[in-house]
C-alpha cells in the first residue's frame, strides 16, 4: 500500500537493523601493530538512538580539485559528481566523516551496511569492494587520520547506497516497465546535509522510505532463511481435496509448511484436518488471494507448495518497487492495486473504505498512473470508444440492422453512444480523474464479475462493486447530496456532471507482494507479466554493475 514512513531518526542507513560485519580469522594483531578501540560492531536490532552522529567540524577542509583527482581515480563514481560537488561546496569542503581524532561512529555503521546490501534485496555489487574492505581493515591506519581521498570516497559509497536502496533504478528504466506514477525525488547532498546540521529537521522526520518497504524488507529475511533449509519439497496430494474432519498423512505434511509460513501458530503434527487448521488454511487463502473456504483444494495446495526462492523473487520486485513511491502522500487519497482487484480510500494513512473492482484484461491493461478525481457524473452516457466501435460495434450493425435499439445506443455525430439507464456500460455514475489514457472509475451492470477470484475483465477502465457508497464519501462535504439525493440523481436517466470541490489524488498501482494492516504478507498473480519484466531489468542493472 502507498502509506508514509515517519520513522527516520537516525540517517538514511540507520532506517533499519544493520547486519552483521564481517570477521577477520585471527584475532590478534602482528606485534608491531597497535590494537584500534574503533572496529565495526553489529548494531542492536532496532537501534535508531545514533541521530546527529556525524561530524560537524567546520575547521579541517580540503582543496576542491581533490575531487576531479578522486573521481580520475575511482571513475565507477563518476555518475555522483554532481551530487558530491554540491554537497561539499555548501560546506565550503570540511571533512564530514572525521574530526581531528579521526573518522567518526558513523563510518563504521556505512560500512555494516555496505557489506550487508543484500539484506536490502539489492546485489552484492559495491563498488571498489576491496578498497572498502581495506579502508576498514582492522590492522589500517588509513581511517586513523583524515586524507582528502578517504573522506571522498566514504561520501561517494553513502551516496551510491542511497541512490540504490532507497531510489532503485532510474526513472527511464521503471517507465519502461510500464510504471508512470510519480517517482521518489531525492536530493542526497540536501539529504546529507541534513543529517549533519540538525537531526531534527523536517527531511529526518519525513523519511525516505515508505514503511511498506521495510516490512517487506523483514519478510525477505524470513523466506530467505526458509529457501536456505532446503527441504521444501512439495506434497503431492492423494485426493482431490482435503475438508475438516478429514484425515491424511498428507494434512500433516501440509500443516507444517503453514507452521512454517506463520500461518499456524504451533505445529501439532496432527493428521487430522481439525478447527485450527481451517483457521490457518483460511489466513493462507486470505493473504493469497484465493477462495476463502477452509478447503485444502488443488489451487491452495499449489500455492502453499511454491518454493521460497518464488515468493522471495516476487518481494524483491516489489521492494524495488515500493523504492520509487513518494514518501510525503497526500492527507487523502485513493489507490487502486491492480493484481489485488481491490481499491483503498486513505485519510491519514487510515483505511477509510476499501471495495473490489474489475480491471483491464490482458489484452487492455489498465495503465499505472495518477491523477486527481474532479467529477462525478451521474446517469452518465458511453462514448464508444474507437477501438470498440470499430472491433465490437460496427460489426453489429452490419450483422443486425436492430444492434443500437437493442443495446439503448445512438449515433452521436459520426459516433456512437450509449444511453443513460441500468443497462448501460458504465452502470449508475462515473468518475472523473483527467487523464490521456482515458480511464475513470464506474458502475458497472455486469455485479456477477464482482464475485470472481480473478477480476480482469474489462477494456481497462476500473468498475467499482460499491459506486453508490463512493460517490457519497466524495460528495460528504457538499450537504445537498444527500443519500437519497445521490440515489436519484443516480436513476434519473438524464445526465449530470458534479464538480468535487477538493479533488482527490487517484493512484493506479501495480504490487504483486504487499504487507497489510495486520502484518501479513500478501502475494498476487502477476496478471500482466509485469514482475517479469522488472525482474529482467533488474537483473541487467546487476550484471552492469558487475
Amino acid at each position: 500500500m502507498l502509506v508514509r514512513h515517519i520513522h527516520l531518526a537516525c540517517g538514511l542507513f540507520l532506517m533499519f537493523n544493520p547486519g552483521i560485519i564481517a570477521c577477520h580469522n585471527d584475532p590478534r594483531p602482528p606485534a608491531d601493530h597497535p590494537v584500534r578501540d574503533t572496529v565495526p560492531q553489529k548494531l542492536p536490532a532496532g537501534d535508531v538512538s545514533l541521530a546527529g552522529g556525524f561530524s560537524t567540524q567546520t575547521r579541517l577542509h580540503f582543496d576542491s580539485g581533490q575531487v576531479s583527482l578522486f573521481l580520475k581515480k575511482y571513475p565507477l563514481f563518476g555518475g555522483l559528481q554532481k551530487d558530491i560537488r554540491q554537497f561539499y561546496s555548501t560546506r565550503e569542503y570540511a571533512y564530514a566523516w572525521f574530526d581531528k581524532d579521526g573518522h567518526i561512529g558513523q563510518a563504521e555503521h556505512l560500512y555494516n551496511h555496505l557489506i550487508n546490501i543484500t539484506q536490502e534485496g539489492l546485489a552484492d555489487s559495491i563498488p571498489y569492494q576491496d578498497s572498502l574492505h581495506s579502508f576498514f581493515d582492522v590492522y589500517s591506519d588509513r581511517m586513523q587520520a583524515y586524507d582528502p581521498e578517504s573522506e571522498l570516497f566514504l561520501t561517494a559509497q553513502y551516496f551510491n547506497y542511497a541512490k540504490s536502496a532507497w531510489g532503485g533504478i532510474s526513472e527511464k528504466q521503471s517507465r519502461a516497465s510500464d510504471w508512470f506514477l510519480p517517482r521518489k525525488k531525492m536530493d542526497l547532498p540536501q539529504l546529507m546535509d541534513s543529517l549533519l546540521r540538525d537531526s531534527s529537521s523536517a527531511i529526518l522526520k519525513r523519511g525516505y522510505a515508505t514503511r511498506q518497504y521495510g516490512l517487506l524488507r523483514n519478510y525477505l529475511k524470513k523466506y530467505r532463511d526458509l529457501e536456505a533449509k532446503k527441504n521444501w519439497t512439495s506434497v503431492r496430494p492423494d485426493r482431490q481435496a482435503y475438508e475438516p474432519g478429514d484425515s491424511s498423512p498428507v494434512i500433516a505434511r501440509l500443516r507444517e509448511k503453514l507452521f512454517l509460513l506463520g500461518d499456524l501458530a504451533q505445529n501439532t503434527a496432527s493428521p487430522f484436518f481439525d478447527a485450527e487448521l481451517e483457521s490457518a488454511v483460511r489466513n493462507f487463502q486470505e493473504r493469497s488471494g484465493l477462495k476463502e473456504d477452509g478447503r485444502l483444494t488443488k489451487r491452495t495446495i499449489e500455492g502453499i507448495n511454491t518454493p521460497p526462492a518464488m515468493y522471495i523473487r516476487k518481494i524483491l520486485v516489489n521492494m524495488e518497487r515500493s523504492r520509487w513511491i513518494p514518501v510525503d502522500m497526500e492527507n487523502e487519497y485513493l489507490v487502486v492495486n491492480i493484481p489485488a482487484f481491490h481499491l483503498y480510500v486513505f485519510v491519514q494513512d487510515s483505511v477509510v473504505l476499501s471495495m473490489r473492482v474489475v480491471v483491464g484484461k490482458t489484452m487492455h491493461k489498465t495503465v499505472i498512473f495518477n491523477g486527481d478525481l474532479k467529477y462525478i457524473v451521474f446517469s452518465p452516457y458511453w462514448n464508444v470508444p474507437p477501438a470498440i466501435l470499430k472491433k465490437e460495434v460496427l460489426p453489429g450493425i452490419r450483422r443486425d440492422p436492430d444492434y443500437l435499439r437493442k443495446n439503448n445506443m445512438e449515433w452521436n455525430g459520426n459516433t456512437v453512444r450509449q444511453k443513460p439507464g441500468p443497462k448501460n456500460s458504465l452502470g449508475l455514475v462515473k468518475f472523473l480523474f483527467p487523464n490521456t489514457y482515458n480511464i475513470y472509475l464506474h458502475d458497472s451492470p455486469a455485479k456477477s464479475l464482482f464475485n470472481e477470484g480473478t477480476r480482469a475483465f474489462s477494456h481497462g477502465c476500473i468498475r467499482l462493486a460499491e459506486p453508490g457508497k463512493m460517490a457519497m464519501y466524495l460528495l460528504r462535504q457538499q450537504p445537498e447530496w444527500t443519500a437519497s439525493a445521490i440515489d436519484a440523481a443516480m436513476h434519473s436517466g438524464k445526465e449530470k456532471y458534479v464538480t468535487l470541490k477538493t479533488p482527490v489524488p487517484v493512484y493506479i498501482a501495480y504490487l504483486t507482494a504487499w504487507v497489510d494492516r495486520q502484518g501479513k504478507l500478501n502475494f498476487r498473480d502477476d496478471i500482466y507479466k509485469r514482475d517479469s519484466q522488472l525482474e529482467a531489468l533488474l537483473i541487467k542493472q546487476k550484471n552492469n554493475a558487475r
